[in-house]
Parts: structure tokens; sequence; C-alpha cells
């Protein structure tokens, strides 16, 4: 039976700390090789591998479900360290091998055992530009394929600390899989400090936006740190949105220092009661140990899951965007939503003076002003003459990472700089956005980036006969573009939001009198044939031409009526947005007859 389906049918059981057990086995300098690689527990599998295997059988004798290969630090960037980074296939490989004897020697039809091929974050965050994506990615890539190789059954990506890092690790997977043509389980396990965050201060509900749309995770959960009871509530959140299978592998408590030496005080009896709990009350599928659990703790845990079940959870997700610390859901009860545009080299005289100077803090101060007035994501468009638009994005998306709390919308459609900008970036972004006016080649590079970086993306009614003005043109070429993103792409359409496109009143173009209108009535349309789709418009395009008053005015009237037609997100200077209640009744009609083409217009001074 494969691990999965087992998983429908019992409470699996993972093994204990490597490490913690390793360290009480008395290893001397030999046993590690000589000097240089003392502490270099994956280095044993060559050294003293008969160590390694015997770590495996206690935890298999205590009744482990499935034993991780001592394969936590065998990248290269950790085993640097060490100065034997060219190891780093060999003893994942070799891990994975060890391992895998050990699980079939105990393995059988009642009680198969399994291989779960440890890959542990590195001390690299890439968040803090410790090193770049590309390289993590190549560092994660070799060690999993070392453990592909050797014959693990699962892949644990674990004790995470950094968003980024998972998705480094996510690509890379991604990569394998592709290549090999084949789909192992795949677990990421994320480390909330005491604090209640990751290190950087992600907490929980940013750590499953930003991960929730990979469909290669068919585990999530949590590992390290703390004891149980300070993860509850973090795996409460878990269990209550994710529909995924939920892992706990808390420490034997949170370590004390005692005279220079770590000690772990939850005993056997504590832990089982916790996960017992986990399992019973929040529904919980795996269990298992980390730092300072014993064999002696998982016999316990081997005992707890024979007499519980699976429990059978609801759950509910809201799709959302994220930063590494805010998350933003895309639909909410009083819409719209709000994009802060004034981080756009074209739109914003302001920010382009500021890109020009490279004054990055000022720009992030800019940011953080829009969020002040109220947007909830920010629009980022660093395109601009004579500037390299994939260096500004670089420069400026690492610095948002860090320092802005609002989501953030990638407004390019160069696949080069979207690329960086999602490399750079640990939330889930919006990728403003994907269109036919070149054909379906360029529109497969950016879909296919929102599907590895598990973004969403804005989907323009544009192909190559131009822009769609009327309602049927606009529903139709949306409609292709969702076929091709959702059917071959394999995006979801909870993935997609469309911009029906709005133009500007004020020209006096016969041809966008009803512009407005056909806008409005094309958000009704996609509404209609994808009830659950998103939409979203730049809301100042409408008044394009105007004095600022008159601008400020219409904007807040078109955005009234948008929102009514069915309108989720707009693209706005949230600070320049008046409540319809504020404007005069006499200018609300002015525009209302020119959103509407009623044909009625006198002078009117704003």
């Amino acid at each position: 039976m494969c691990f999965l389906e087992l998983l429908n049918e019992k409470i699996i059981v993972f093994d204990g700390a490597t490490g913690t057990n390793l360290q009480n086995y008395g290893l001397t300098l030999d046993d590690f090789g000589g000097k240089d690689f003392e502490g270099c527990n994956e280095y044993l599998c060559i050294s003293k591998p008969e160590v390694v295997k015997k770590l495996h059988y206690s935890f298999l004798e205590a009744g482990a479900d499935v034993i991780e290969t001592n394969s936590f630090g065998s990248s290269f960037i950790s085993l640097a360290e060490y100065n034997i980074p060219e190891l780093d296939y060999e003893l994942s490989y070799l891990a994975a091998k060890l391992a895998k004897e050990c699980a079939n020697e105990y393995s059988n039809k009642v009680k198969p055992r399994f291989v779960a091929g440890s890959v542990g974050p590195t001390s690299k965050l890439p968040s803090l530009g410790h090193i770049s994506f590309d390289n993590m990615q190549l560092a994660f890539y070799r060690q999993i394929n070392g453990l592909i190789d050797g014959g693990v059954d699962i892949i644990c990506i674990e004790t995470c600390q950094d968003v980024l890092q998972i998705k480094s690790a996510l690509s890379a997977i991604q990569k394998i899989f592709r290549e090999k043509k084949i789909k192992l389980p795949v677990i990421v396990s994320v480390t909330i400090e005491p604090t209640g965050a990751m290190l950087l201060g992600t907490d929980i509900s940013a750590v499953y936006t930003s991960i929730e749309p990979y469909d290669i995770i068919d585990i999530f959960g949590l590992n390290c740190a703390t004891g149980p009871e300070e993860m509850e509530e973090s795996l409460r959140y878990i269990c209550d949105t994710s529909e995924r299978y939920v892992f706990c592998m808390p420490n034997a408590g949170i370590p004390e220092n005692i005279n220079g030496k770590m000690y772990y005080k939850l005993t056997e009896d504590e832990l089982s009661s916790w996960m017992s709990y986990f399992i019973s009350e929040l529904g919980v599928n795996i269990i298992g140990g980390c730092c300072g659990t014993k064999p002696s703790h998982i016999r316990l845990l081997s005992q707890v899951a024979e007499n519980l079940s699976p429990k059978t959870r609801e759950t509910k997700y809201t799709p959302s965007v994220s930063s590494l610390f805010t998350v933003v859901p895309l639909k909410i009860d009083i819409p719209p939503i709000l994009v802060g545009e004034r981080c756009n080299a074209n739109g914003s005289k302001q920010f382009r003076e500021l890109l020009l100077k490279d004054d990055y803090d000022s720009i992030i101060d800019l940011a953080k002003r829009q969020m002040n007035e109220g947007a909830h994501i920010l629009d980022l468009s660093v395109i601009y003459t004579g500037r390299d638009e994939v260096k500004d994005m670089y420069e400026i998306v690492r610095r948002f990472n860090r320092y802005v709390g609002a989501p953030l919308m990638i407004d390019s459609t160069n696949p080069l700089a979207i690329e960086t900008a999602l490399k750079n970036y640990g939330g889930r972004a919006i990728i403003n956005s994907v269109n036919f006016e070149d054909g379906i080649e360029k529109a497969e590079k950016i879909l296919s980036l929102a599907k590895q970086f598990g973004a969403a993306v804005i989907v323009l009614p544009i192909d190559q006969e131009g822009q769609a003005y009327t309602v049927e043109k606009k529903i139709s070429i949306a409609k292709q573009i969702r076929d091709f993103a959702v059917n071959i792409i394999k995006l979801r359409d909870e993935d997609l939001i469309y911009d029906m496109l709005t133009f500007p009143l004020g020209t006096g173009a016969e041809e966008l009198r009803k512009s407005a209108l056909n806008t409005l009535e094309a958000i009704r349309g996609i509404k209609k044939i994808l009830p659950n789709a998103k939409t979203i418009l730049g809301i100042s395009n409408c008044s394009y031409g105007l004095n600022e008053n008159a601008r400020i005015v219409l904007n807040s009237v078109f955005m009234h009526y948008a929102v009514e037609a069915g309108l989720d997100i707009a693209i706005v200077n949230a600070g320049k947005i008046l409540p319809i209640y504020k404007i005069d009744d006499k200018l609300k009609n002015i525009c209302r007859e020119l959103i509407f083409d009623l044909r009625r217009f006198s002078e009117e001074k704003i």
C-alpha cells in the first residue's frame, strides 16, 4: 500500500531525534572520521554506517512507521562548513540507502515501513540575502536527487525557517519530478519559534498562504523549536484551514541549558498525551519527535497511534495573497480590496524620481505611506526607458520582502523581470498581467512562472487584434486565456483575477463613450460564467486626462458602480478616493451620466 493511501486508514508514526540521540552514543573523533568532521552527523554514513543503522533500528523496534534519513545537513551549503561540499550527492545517497535497508528488514504487509528523505534548511536565509534563490535551489536539487536515487519513499522539507527557502526546495523538487517523471509524497514542515512566528517574523497563516498553491505538497505541519504545548495554536490553524494531511514532530519540550548541556524535560507520557489530543481533537495525521525525543518516546506514540483513528476535518480556506508578514484575502465582505498604484515608474512622478536616484529607503517609505492610507496590496512597476528593469526589480523586491508588510503585485510583462521578483519574494504575489497580444508563447511563460512560484495572475482581455472594447469580446478573450491557464498550465480558477479593462472617459472619442458601461457589464458577465472569479480594475484609467479634482470624483463614483457590478479589487491611489456619500449629488449625477453614456451633459467646473 502506498504511503498516502495508508494515511487515510491510520495515524502514522515518524521516528525521533537524530542529532540528540547520536550525541548519546559516545562517538569519538575517529568515529566521525577525524577532527575535521567532528559534529558532521551526515559523514557518519561513510565513517560509521553501523551507528547510523543502529539509530534506525532503535526507532523501528519502537514501532515507527517511518524513519528519516541521516541527511538533514547533506546539502553542499551545509557540508561546506566541513570543506566537503562535493560529497553532497554521495552522502544523501548513502543516507537513503542505509535507511532503506533498515526499513526493508522490518517492513511487512501488516506494518509496512517507509523512509523519508530529510532535507534541512541549511544555515542560510535567502530572505536576508545570505544566499541566492538559484544557489539554494541547486543545493536542494543535488541533495534531493541523491535521496531519491538512494531509495527514499517520501521527501521531507523540514525545520523550515524562511519561506524563500521552502520555495527554493519546492522548485528543485518540481524540476526533479519532471526530469525523472515521478511523484513522491512531499512534506513541508515549518519551525515556529516560541514567539509564535518563524525566525523572520512570519506567522503560520502567512506561511500557509505562500505555499498553499503548490500542488506537489501533500503534507504540511510543524517540527522543532518548541514542545507540543507551544505548537497548539499554529496546529489548530493548520487543521482548520488546510485540506492536506497534517504533520507534527515537536521537541521534547523547550531545551534548557544546565551546566553547559542541553536538557529536554518533556516525558514520554506528556508527549503521548499531547499527541492524543492533537489527533482526536485537531485532526493531526502524522506524529513523531524532534530534538530530545528518544525511542522510548516513539514507543508510546506507536501505542497512541494504534488506539486512535484519523479524524475527518472540516476545513475552510479563502484564496489569499501574502507578504512575509500579512495575509490579504482576495475577497472581503465589503469590497473592494485596494491596491496602491504609486510605486509605478510611469504612473507616479515621485516614484520615478526616487528610482532614478536609487533612493530605496524613500521608496520603502512611499510603500508604507500607501499602506497607512488604506492600501491592502501594492502594485510595483519599475519599467522606465533607459533603466534595467530586471536589476531594479531585484533591488526593490528583495527590500520589499523584508520591510514592507503589504503583499506585492508584480506589474510587468517581462518574464525575466517577473521571475526575478518571484525568486526574491517570500509571500504569495500577484502577477500583473497576462494576455494573448503576442499569441500564447509569452503568455505560457508568464503563466508557467505563476504555477512554479504559486502566484496569482491577472488576466487581460487582449489578443492579437488588440484590446477588447465590447462586452462580448472582453469575456471571450478572458475565457480563452482562462481555459489555457487551467487546462494546459494547470493553474486553478482561484489563481486567476480578471481585469475587464477600462478606458479614458474624458477624451470625447466616440468609440469610448460606452467603454465604462461595457466594463461594468463585462464584470457582471465573467462573474456569471465563473461565479467564483475575482475581478480587478485600474480605476484611475477612466479619468485619465482630466484635472485632479475631477479625477478624484470620477474615480470614486466609477469605483462605486464597479463594486455594485461585482468588482473585488481596485488599483487606486487609496488616499484620493472619496466615500460616495461625501460627493455632491450634482457632481455624482454628472459622473453617472458619463459612466452610463446618458448624454445629458452640462458644463460644470470641478
